[in-house]
């Protein structure tokens, strides 16, 4: 079995500039800029076999929100057809997509969650 010896990779090498004729040699340092993660919203989407009730708990209990909250939540799913539930990093925001679909199936409802880029 043969394997391969890893590539080193090399950083950025600094950006050489020649100053004032005067043999002497400036080292610029280039910084890299780095953006915050994309985030994701969790969408609950509206269907007519999930109770009211059950939604507001899972809301509740998935995304940390109070009884008041949860119940606009799922009122603006049931009437427009789908809520957002919270934005989070996309591993986070797939992972409580997850907790919601697991906990819909385990109870035998047909509700559905995904998650979708934040609209810029």
């Amino acid at each position: 079995m043969a394997t391969k010896t890893p590539k080193k990779s090399t950083p950025l090498a600094p950006r050489v500039q020649e100053d004032d004729g005067d043999g002497t040699v400036v080292l610029e340092r280039r910084t890299q800029k780095t953006r915050p993660p994309s985030m994701y919203q969790v969408v609950m989407l509206n269907d007519d076999y999930t109770p009211m009730e059950f939604v507001v708990m899972v809301i509740q209990e998935f995304f940390s929100k109070d009884l008041e909250t949860a119940t606009q939540i799922m009122l603006q799913i049931h009437i427009d057809g789908k809520g957002v539930c919270g934005v989070y990093s996309r591993d986070v925001a797939a992972t409580k997509v997850d907790q919601v679909m697991d906990a819909a199936q385990k109870a035998g409802h047909p509700l559905q969650c995904v998650s979708e880029p934040v609209p810029t």
